[in-house]
């Protein structure tokens, strides 16, 4: 029985393209779970930040409601309160171009721009999973297509084969088959968990902006949940 067949035999006696098309593999998979694990914990932290905006609405004044936000530059939900605050200001600042705009207007676009901001880096990466995802499969079925090429030429040129030297090589060349869905199904289930995930954020941030909106123009939050009397109409200054 010959036991030189393998992953390693197929390194070893593959060509530039196997190896370039294996490392190719390697590089989309880490590219793929870097891209997995990082925005899995960017979301974590955004569900904790989220949590705090109920905070938010029962502070003192507004600086307070800040503090209870964090002080995470990258804080979705500190930024929209950021942007709403200095956008009120800068419309009743002196005259200008955006006079044009009422002020429920003016500040319903800075809330867009905002939330559009924080779309877009939640979306980061996502990209790179749907295209390991869906090109993965197609390349690990290109080595295997190669080496079964490459086995049959070199068998060709031996004279004739017995089934034992045929199904070693070309069991080795189905190996980068299984190799790219390998790669491509991790990637596939974490883009499909990461836009469920970047979806409940995005969520999250319409229904602060939308009360945001509503304490810039009225002073007071449109929904306070289920207790409205305990929420405190906080103070304007910053």
């Amino acid at each position: 029985m010959n036991n030189e067949f393998g992953l390693l035999h197929l390194w070893a006696q593959g060509d530039l393209v196997m190896r370039g098309t294996a490392l190719m593999l390697l590089a989309m998979s880490l590219a793929s779970w870097w891209v997995i694990v990082v925005k899995a914990l960017d979301l974590r932290r955004y569900a904790a930040q989220a949590r705090r905006t109920e905070s938010f609405w029962h502070s003192a004044d507004f600086a307070d409601g800040l503090a209870k936000l964090g002080a995470d530059p990258a804080n979705p939900f500190r930024a929209l309160a950021t942007e709403g605050r200095e956008s009120t200001a800068h419309h009743h600042a002196q005259p200008q171009l955006h006079d044009t705009l009422g002020a429920s207007e003016w500040l319903t676009r800075s809330l867009r721009n905002s939330i559009d901001e924080s779309t877009a880096r939640l979306q980061s990466g996502l990209a790179v999973l749907a295209s390991v995802g869906s090109t993965a499969p197609f390349i690990g079925l290109f080595g295997t297509v190669w080496g079964i090429y490459h086995a049959l030429l070199t068998m060709s040129t031996a004279g004739q084969a017995t089934i034992d030297q045929v199904a070693g090589p070309i069991g080795e060349a189905l190996v980068m088959t299984a190799m790219g869905l390998a790669v491509a199904i991790p990637a596939v289930l974490g883009y499909n968990a990461l836009v469920r995930g970047n979806k409940s954020v995005l969520m999250k941030l319409n229904r602060f902006a939308h009360d945001l909106h509503a304490y810039f123009l009225t002073g007071t939050r449109v929904s306070a949940g289920s207790a409205p009397a305990n929420v405190v109409s906080m103070k304007k200054g910053s």
